[in-house]
């Protein structure tokens, strides 16, 4: 009776044989051994011992056989393995051994990947990252925001089989690390899913980074690398992708005030519509989808309350969980208040939208880019026509410091509050990040706090 043992190479299996071992090779063996399935016993009982020793010789002799030069490496009498057989095996050396299938391809991997990944995450992220931005990374391509195109970087692994080299040329990407890191994390379980499906022959995982830093469990500990390399908490990459989120700059309270003025002020009928929604994103800090997606359901006047748990995604038109999938309560100060009783409309049903465009539909980026940064439309002329949007005529006109995406209404709240004293534990919750990340980003590590007067 034949038992199999785990962790033997793939062409050479170690068997049970009437209570000895033996090895027993693969077909793609037959032209070196005369033509036949070649068995070879080890003179070993069929011990827990033995069966460890027999997998390394296994391991050794298939590393041999594998190898370009095998018929200078490989012994077919067995003795440089430690194997005593009473004659050497007949071999016909000048029979080559058959070349292996050749491994699938990093694109073919992905794309089968894809598919199953696909229900298992939310669909702004599979359409944005995993199709979008990794996809494209596999493929050698860099994005770029100022031409709105793609271009080679010359570091696509996409139709190259897998292998330890693929990596290599990956890591040169010039994707920021810590979607690098991502992107390798899913292509690791991408490899361990073809190769739990036996689609692969490789055994080592080629997409293991081998830069891992230490875990810790207290994330304010210091990061030791695997180089030695100790970095501070707050020294670290951020590891959210977004690159809006990353960049957390915000514009001073007279510059959000600068620009919610000339919202309402514009004469452009389109910009005052969506002036409460720039006075909502700067009152509040919620994300713009999470406001997109507000109805008057949500507005809770009676206990002095905004429901936040779902946000709008205009890239694939639906309204989805919020980034964290949590449900929060944001409790309403008297500026905040005052403005949504002042645009709420008398007859306003339950699901309405609070900031609806003026068609009815859902605000999305792109619509409030639109009024925010520019425009361009083409006129029935032919002749094509481009609109300044409210902050970036702020900035031409010299009335703010600088130009910051819709985004940044998000961080100048943070920024404000959290410089003003606000409790920490509290800001944090109300706008769904943490404690660390405020301390990191918006309060650049408590550098500027002012000490107490007690």
């Amino acid at each position: 009776m034949y038992a199999k043992a785990a962790n033997t190479p793939e062409t050479i299996k170690v068997q049970s044989d009437n209570g000895t071992l033996r090895l027993q090779f693969s077909t793609k063996y037959n032209p070196i051994f005369g033509g036949k399935r070649k068995h070879q016993g080890l003179g070993m009982k069929d011990t827990p011992e033995n069966w460890q020793k027999a997998i390394a010789i296994a391991w050794r002799i298939e590393g041999d056989l594998q190898h370009p030069d095998w018929q200078q490496l490989f012994d077919p009498s067995f003795a440089k393995y430690g194997l005593k057989t009473k004659y050497a095996a007949e071999l016909k050396l000048a029979a080559p051994i058959p070349e292996p299938e050749s491994e699938m391809t990093v694109g073919a991997m992905w794309e089968d990947y894809l598919l199953w990944k696909q229900p298992q995450v939310e669909p702004t992220t599979y359409r944005v990252s995993f199709s979008g931005v990794y996809t494209n990374a596999l493929k050698g391509l860099v994005w770029s925001k100022k031409t709105q195109t793609a271009t080679d970087s010359q570091n696509g692994i996409w139709n190259m089989p897998l292998s330890s080299s693929v990596t290599d040329l990956l890591k040169s990407h010039p994707i920021c690390t810590a979607t690098k890191q991502k992107l390798f994390s899913a292509l690791s379980e991408a490899f361990l899913r073809l190769q739990s499906l036996g689609k692969t022959k490789l055994t080592i995982n080629p997409f293991i980074l081998d830069n891992k830093t230490e875990n810790k469990t207290d994330k304010y500990q210091p990061i030791v690398s695997s180089d030695g390399t100790i970095r501070l908490w707050y020294e670290l990459e951020d590891t959210e992708t977004n690159p809006d989120e990353r960049d957390r700059r915000a514009f001073t309270k007279e510059e959000r005030d600068i620009i919610i003025k000339a919202f309402y002020e514009s004469d452009r009928q389109a910009i005052r519509h969506a002036a409460p929604l720039i006075e909502f994103l700067f009152l509040t800090g919620c994300r713009s989808g999470e406001a997109f997606a507000l109805t008057w359901n949500n507005i809770k006047f009676e206990s002095n309350q905004i429901v936040i748990h779902k946000s709008y995604a205009g890239s694939i038109k639906r309204v989805k969980a919020t980034k964290n999938s949590d449900t929060r309560l944001f409790l309403m100060y008297p500026k905040l208040r005052d403005l949504l009783l002042r645009i709420k409309p008398a007859d306003a049903k339950p699901n309405e939208l609070v900031f609806p465009l003026m068609n009815g539909n859902s605000f999305n980026s792109n619509s409030l880019g639109e009024i925010w940064n520019s425009s361009s439309s083409t006129k029935s002329s032919g002749k094509r026509y481009r609109s300044t949007g409210v902050v970036t005529k702020l900035v031409d006109e010299g009335k703010i410091s600088c130009y910051l995406s819709p985004y940044h209404t998000r961080h100048t709240f943070i920024t404000l509050q959290a410089r003003a004293g606000v409790d920490l534990i509290m800001l944090a919750g109300i706008c769904s990040t943490g404690v660390d990340v405020i301390m990191k980003h918006y309060l650049e590590h408590d550098k500027l706090a002012t000490p107490l007067n007690i």
